[in-house]
Formats: structure tokens, C-alpha cells, sequence
């Protein structure tokens, strides 16, 4: 029998969507926006790679989110993987790491949840769970 849900992976999940809604609406205006798009050009990687990367990271995102309310360990693993990833990149090429400190502190506590002994039972076993609500 599958293990339930945990309700912090529930919220966890949830939040990553709506996350992901906003800051979609929120790259989307920042296109052509000479004041942020000024900012990003502070950085090393050109502004297309930037924007590329950040699509790609929503979307992992996203997958990732649902992944979780479907009880999918991969999701587990692959949002820990592309947000170290994210993190590197990040550390490495922007001129603004101070800005990073939340998102990391963030990211920390969410892998904390992850990796909690209550939503490793929910993750070992592969059955898709039925809803997206909460098990």
C-alpha cells in the first residue's frame, strides 16, 4: 500500500505552481523592459541564454511539482539535480550573488521536506497516485 502524502509535500508542490505562474508573467514582462533587461546584461551568460535557461527552469519546475503530487520519486531527484544545477550556474555568472541568498535558503528548505523520512515512504513506491489532491 502506497504511504499518503504528506501535507508539507502537498503545500511544497502547490506553491512551486503558483511560483512558477508568477514568475512566467514575470520574465514575460521583463521582456523589453530596458531597466531589467540592463541588469541582466551585468551578468556573463548573453541575455538569450538567460531567458532560455529561465523558461527551462519553470518548466522543470513545474514537472517537478506535479511530479511530487503524483508521487513520482524521479521529481524528487531531478528538481534537487537541476537546482544545484541552477544554483552553480547562478553562483558563477551573476553579479548580483547576494539576490541568490534567499533563493537558496528556499531551496534548502524545500530539499529538506524532500528528503524527510515521511515523503521518502511517499516517494518509494512508483504507483501514480489517482489526484492531484492531497492522498
Amino acid at each position: 500500500m502506497k504511504a499518503p502524502r504528506p501535507t508539507s509535500l502537498t503545500v511544497i508542490a502547490w506553491l512551486l505552481i503558483v511560483s512558477c505562474v508568477l514568475s512566467v508573467a514575470s520574465f514575460v514582462m521583463a521582456h523589453g523592459n530596458p531597466a531589467a533587461e540592463n541588469i541582466m546584461r551585468q551578468g556573463v551568460l548573453p541575455l538569450w541564454l538567460q531567458y532560455a535557461i529561465g523558461y527551462l527552469g519553470m518548466a522543470v519546475q513545474l514537472v517537478c511539482a506535479l511530479a511530487f503530487l503524483k508521487g513520482k520519486a524521479w521529481g524528487r531527484t531531478l528538481y534537487i539535480g537541476w537546482g544545484v544545477i541552477g544554483l552553480v550556474i547562478g553562483f558563477a555568472t551573476s553579479p548580483m550573488k547576494l539576490a541568490l541568498i534567499p533563493g537558496a535558503i528556499l531551496f534548502a528548505v524545500v530539499v529538506f521536506f524532500l528528503l524527510r523520512p515521511a515523503a521518502s515512504a511517499f516517494f518509494a513506491n512508483g504507483r501514480p497516485d489517482v489526484s492531484l489532491g492531497r492522498a
